[in-house]
């Protein structure tokens, strides 16, 4: 059709069919993200909290597309819900549900109902007083969902039935309520007799436990380039923390995060710890009490590095080659605590990167993971996989290079030979 000046005019019937055809896309997409949505409704209980968490992000992204698009459409289109219906939260109906097994417990809240709700004893009293307007079980189901899965504050909130905002004060009142209520299972100072007859069943006579650090990546260049914060935690030989020290800048020698930690300040200033009885070896070489470090660590009376080569033309003796030895298999279990508890909390997961606006609650977030951690291996829960190894290796660290204490030596060496004669034994 051809106008009064001869251009030519857009037929009004192709225009009428393009936006018929948007129509016909949008209401498609809409009506696939509604049967999904139906599919999470009734499945969610039977689905792995992975698997409805993923399905669930999925839907949010869907719906947040479908209102992009029609914002752009022309003309506004018949009403399409893109909100997910209302129902009662995941959370009542997985309580109330029938079908509900140990296993699925276990995949939900990474330990077994009865833990839960003995847990739930412990903490209901300071739960209920952080949080007068949400119920104890709740808040404590729902922190420790995030904690296990990962899962950000929004996806947590629709599990539980509250809101972003709440369900972020959920979790942090958990975290509180768990650093101030189960704070003794750092049994350093409350059951040490435990921890040195653990040891000694590897003849490390007098041993406290075995020190290490590992390293939480941070998002951004706060802490530079691959930035990240330390942890230094000692460790017993069933894999329990005995004593955490968490949020050191990576920028930090592993030397200067000791001389600061309350263990050294235990044992050096206010001698608190490793204060007992030294032990006779066969040969009457007095051991005192002491831990295993990493050779990042200085030598001292107390701590017990591997012996190291000046030159690499250097070789050890079978005395020294079997304290390495011994040693090294002790240091292992610092990998397997940390590996154990980043495969079961998967929020302190190694490939999971915290934002530098988070920063500062993240050793909060690690200390309340390793005192659940502690709670759980007491209530005889399984140990999950060991995961993927987290913790500063002595390649990535250089090893301490200053002063040794010549009684530190004497220890070592004395050590060193008891171990020697043990492996000759066997």
């Amino acid at each position: 059709m051809v106008g009064a000046r001869g251009t030519k005019r857009k037929p009004k019937k192709l225009h009428n069919l393009n936006h018929l055809n948007h129509q016909n896309l949008v209401a498609i997409i809409s009506r696939v993200k509604d049967t999904a949505d139906s599919f999470l409704s009734h499945n969610d209980i039977a689905l792995l909290p992975s698997q409805s968490l993923i399905l669930e992000t999925l839907i949010s992204s869907t719906s947040h597309s479908l209102s992009r698009v029609l914002s752009l459409l022309p003309k506004p289109l018949d009403p399409l819900s893109l909100s997910p219906p209302q129902r009662e939260c995941w959370f009542r109906r997985f309580l109330s549900s029938t079908s509900v097994s140990d296993s699925q417990w276990l995949d939900a809240f990474r330990m077994s109902k009865p833990s839960y709700y003995h847990l739930l004893d412990l903490l209901s009293p300071s739960l209920a007083s952080a949080l007068p307007l949400i119920a104890p079980d709740c808040a404590l189901a729902a922190a420790i969902f995030r904690l296990a899965h990962g899962a950000g504050y929004s996806a947590t909130a629709r599990r539980f039935g509250m809101a972003p905002a709440d369900a972020c004060r959920a979790f942090f009142a958990v975290c509180k309520a768990v650093t101030d209520n189960l704070g003794h299972l750092f049994e350093l100072r409350t059951d040490s007799e435990r921890v040195v007859v653990g040891f000694g069943w590897s003849s490390l006579p007098n041993c406290f436990g075995v020190l290490g650090l590992a390293r939480f990546a941070i998002d951004g260049d706060l802490l530079g380039k691959n930035g990240f914060l330390m942890v230094q935690a000692l460790v017993d030989s069933e894999g329990r923390f005995l004593d955490v020290s968490a949020g050191w800048p990576s920028t930090m020698k592993p030397d200067t995060v000791l001389y600061q930690s309350k263990l050294y300040i235990g044992v050096e200033n206010s001698k608190e710890l490793l204060q007992g009885p030294s032990y006779k070896l066969s040969d009457d070489s007095l051991i005192p009490q002491y831990v295993l470090g990493d050779s990042c660590f200085p030598l001292l009376p107390w701590l017990l590095t591997p012996y190291n080569r000046v030159n690499e033309e250097d070789s050890f003796g079978s005395v020294e080659r079997a304290f390495n030895c011994a040693h090294s298999h002790a240091m292992g279990l610092v990998g397997d605590a940390f590996g154990r508890l980043r495969a079961r909390w998967q929020l302190l997961s190694f490939s999971r990167k915290w934002k530098q606006e988070c920063v500062e609650f993240l050793p909060f977030v690690i200390v309340t993971g390793c005192l659940l951690h502690n709670f759980l291996v007491k209530c005889n829960e399984p140990l999950p996989d060991k995961g993927v190894s987290c913790v500063e290796k002595e390649g990535d660290l250089h090893a301490f290079d200053g002063m040794r204490e010549e009684s530190a030596l004497k220890i070592r060496d004395a050590l060193a030979l008891h171990l020697s004669r043990v492996s000759l034994r066997r």
